[in-house]
């Protein structure tokens, strides 16, 4: 296929996934030229901290990058020495890594797909298809449960029975990116240890369990897995809003692939599945608090982050939309979801009870996943809560550059922004972490530009 028609073909998607995505062209200048531009300027900076060069060494520990390529870690400094799928997949739309360096993560994303059903050590389950959580630097070992970088010794109930969920639609997420950037498709039928690309997707996106009907996400207490790894010590079941949310999105991405590839069954087969997954959301998740839960049965909590995802990706519209908007915006006008322009899974007055934020939960209350802070989804809920107060959603991205500038890691070794996530009581984790700007500036370019 030439690329003018995959051009083409990339526009009618566009106009096509509005009646599916919602509103595209909801513009609001959240931030000024000079802002936009210190993020982007900050971001790059990250990026480059966070870049692991052909055979660069990084420790004694986790040695030298023998992959062959480029590799994106989580963040800069000390932080999480190996490539994780889901933190670099949450990058891409920053427009920042290079067309190789894309090609050589994905292939090796692919090659370490499981190739087979089999049981770790810890007896937890690895399923055929399923993508790593992350990947060793020195010898490519995927790992596919948090927690580790043994390879032998992963996978115990401690992290679930199962792989992360997110993951495998990350995975077609970075995919349907390369294949957009670069505007061929001759990768969808390369073959990677015998098995198309095409097909490695398909089967990836079908490994987290599904209800048959709903094609929501689900976990049991017996076959549970991570809904999202920046939660992964939190603990969900029941139907999952949040990989629910990605796996919307990586429907319709196969959906525009398989277009691409000339399958137009196959493409309504996963577009049939983003719409179903689109009109069961806004009730399986319903809140008596205005905000969707995080699932249906333990942890069912209002999820600041998937309500405001919810909105970004367009799977809620009209009075929905506008509902969840201004609770939203009125959540932050109380202080219940921010702090210093990051945000909290939970919002402040909807903690489990006195000694909880989740209801179960491996980190202590008021920190890490469990009630600290993060920059990561802010400019989902400045997006969300802009349909209702655009003054709102400018101050909330004000108060998250201020805090960006006041603790700039360029500034020196005292200092780390942008942090993983940071606490009330100054407490901070991993410093100079890379999805806390790129989420945010691809975010932010879009409430400026109004694309989609």
């Amino acid at each position: 296929m030439s690329r003018s028609r995959i051009v083409l073909l990339g526009c009618l998607f566009w106009f096509s996934s509005q009646l599916l995505y919602g509103q595209a062209n909801n513009k609001v200048d959240v931030l000024s030229k000079d802002q936009l531009e210190f993020l982007e300027q900050l971001t790059i900076a990250v990026l480059e901290e966070s870049s692991i060069h052909p055979g660069q060494f990084i420790s004694e520990v986790f040695g030298a990058n023998n992959s062959g390529g480029l590799l994106i870690r989580p963040g800069g400094r000390n932080a999480y020495p190996s490539f994780w799928i889901r933190d670099y997949a949450m990058a891409l739309e920053t427009d920042l890594v290079s067309l190789e360096a894309q090609k050589h993560m994905l292939l090796l994303t692919a090659k370490s797909q499981a190739n087979q059903s089999w049981i770790t050590s810890g007896g937890s389950m690895v399923p055929v298809g399923s993508i790593a959580d992350h990947i060793r630097i020195d010898d490519g070992l995927p790992i596919y449960f948090p927690g580790t970088y043994s390879y032998a010794d992963q996978g115990t109930e401690r992290w679930g029975s199962l792989p992360p969920y997110g993951d495998q639609f990350m995975f077609v997420h970075m995919a349907h990116y390369y294949v957009k950037t670069l505007g061929e498709i001759g990768i969808l039928s390369e073959e990677i240890n015998g098995m198309k690309l095409i097909d490695r997707l398909t089967l990836a996106f079908h490994v987290p369990p599904s209800g048959l009907d709903n094609h929501l996400v689900y976990a049991s207490d017996r076959f549970r897995g991570v809904d999202f790894g920046f939660r992964d010590a939190i603990e969900l079941t029941g139907e999952l809003l949040y990989p629910s949310l990605l796996k919307f999105r990586s429907a319709m991405q196969l959906s525009e692939l398989f277009e691409l590839l000339d399958r137009p069954e196959q493409s309504e087969k996963y577009k049939e599945i983003a719409i179903t997954i689109k009109k069961n959301i806004p009730s399986v998740f319903k809140d008596e608090s205005g905000f969707l839960k995080a699932s249906t049965i333990l942890s069912a909590q209002p999820d600041v982050w998937g309500t405001s995802l919810a909105i970004y990706l367009g799977v809620l519209e009209g009075e929905d939309l506008s509902s969840a908007s201004k609770v939203l915006s009125n959540a932050y006008k109380k202080g219940t979801i921010s702090y210093r322009g990051n945000v909290r899974h939970v919002p402040t007055d909807h903690d489990f009870d006195e000694n909880k934020v989740w209801e179960k939960s491996l980190a202590a209350k008021n920190t890490y996943q469990n009630g600290a802070y993060w920059g990561t989804p802010t400019a989902w809920v400045a997006f969300a809560i802009q349909y209702s107060s655009p003054e709102l959603a400018r101050q909330l991205a004000n108060e998250y550059i201020e805090e960006l500038k006041e603790n700039d890691f360029r500034k020196g070794a005292d200092f780390g922004a942008p942090y993983e996530c940071f606490d009330k009581q100054g407490g901070t984790q991993n410093p100079v972490y890379l999805t806390s700007v790129a989420e945010p500036l691809a975010a932010f370019r879009k409430m400026i530009s109004g694309k989609k």
